[in-house]
């Protein structure tokens, strides 16, 4: 169950550090729903029942931000940030029946609805809408941005996959499928904002190693939200990760920190699938050897690799918001 108002003061939040990009995406709201409509009758049904539970729109947000740091944001700047809102989509629909989930934002998931062979296919269409809708922009660059970064997130995924077989994830390996899995997506928003605008090539690295940071940082908070001792923290049980056969940064950050015999016990929990009983064990054993601090130690310390990035960039105001933006990802409660 979602805790009560937590994604409406999420919601709020976003939308106040977003303000200065409101006429702005509300142009994109306009693209993004005229690029959802299909003349076949069930795409068109399934698409409007994604597009009337669209989430917090984060990343055409970010789009939008990233290329007002450089200029203003035009036609083709509205035209990418729905290629990256349909690329989200297309995963989301997917990632719904890969994990079998019954809720998406507090409603029921796709595949739920219409089951996994719609489901499946209408994830695929997305996909497909996203690469064409980036040719619109006439832009190479563009293309093989939105090209590289699904490539990335299918990457992403079966990385986590093979690394939850064998539970023998390494910090290096941790950074490396949140890089492809969350990171890519929230770095390419930035580049592609950046892109529209006639950005320079210092300026497009200098977004670039924004949304990377601040991609890496969305994930570790979101990582260590699992940890939190009230369940439904993010729509979902507290330790679902671990139920998950999931290592994430604080519980590795724990490992690292135990005797080995100690380490091991919790790593044959954690393979065996922890009960309610043995997950308070291993929540017991993260905050024993400071797990969760360290995790959001390192979280600050990307967060503040982020904002410098910004310092290369023109439009002061823009700036500012993407630091509040920064602040908030790792701040928040949900």
């Amino acid at each position: 169950m979602n805790r009560p108002g937590a994604t409406a003061i999420m919601k709020k939040d976003l939308k106040e550090i977003f303000r200065p990009f409101e006429s702005d995406l509300k142009a994109f709201n306009e693209h993004f729903e005229a690029v959802m409509r299909s003349e076949v009758r069930l795409v068109d049904q399934v698409a409007k029942y994604l597009v009337r539970h669209k989430g917090k729109q984060f990343r055409p947000a970010l789009v939008i931000a990233a290329a007002s740091a450089i200029a203003p944001p035009n036609e083709h700047t509205y035209t990418t940030a729905a290629v990256v809102e349909l690329l989200h989509t297309a995963t989301l629909v997917h990632d719904d029946v890969l994990d079998n989930s019954e809720l998406r934002r507090g409603f029921p998931t796709i595949h739920k609805v219409w089951k996994n062979k719609i489901s499946i296919l209408m994830g695929d269409y997305l996909l497909s809408k996203s690469l064409i809708a980036a040719t619109e922009t006439g832009s190479l660059r563009v293309m093989n941005t939105v090209a590289t970064v699904a490539k990335r997130l299918i990457k992403g995924a079966m990385f986590e996959i093979q690394k939850s077989r064998k539970l023998d994830l390494t910090e290096e390996d941790y950074f490396k499928l949140i890089g492809d899995k969350t990171a890519s997506l929230i770095s390419a928003c930035c580049e592609l904002g950046g892109l529209t605008v006639g950005a320079t090539e210092e300026q497009l690295q200098a977004l670039l190693a924004y949304g990377e940071n601040l991609g890496l940082a969305f994930q570790i908070k979101d990582d260590l939200l699992d940890y939190e001792s009230n369940s439904g923290v993010l729509g979902k049980p507290a330790l679902a990760d671990v139920e998950d056969k999931k290592i994430t940064l604080p519980l590795l950050y724990a490992l690292d920190s135990a005797p080995e015999k100690e380490r091991k016990q919790i790593l044959k929990l954690v393979k065996n699938g922890a009960g309610k009983k043995q997950l308070q064990v291993i929540l017991d054993f993260v905050n024993r050897y400071q797990g969760r601090e360290k995790a959001f130690r390192k979280t600050v310390e990307i967060k503040e690799r982020a904002v410098a990035a910004l310092q290369q960039l023109p439009n002061r105001e823009a700036c500012q918001s993407l630091e509040r933006l920064a602040d908030f990802v790792i701040n928040r409660s949900k």
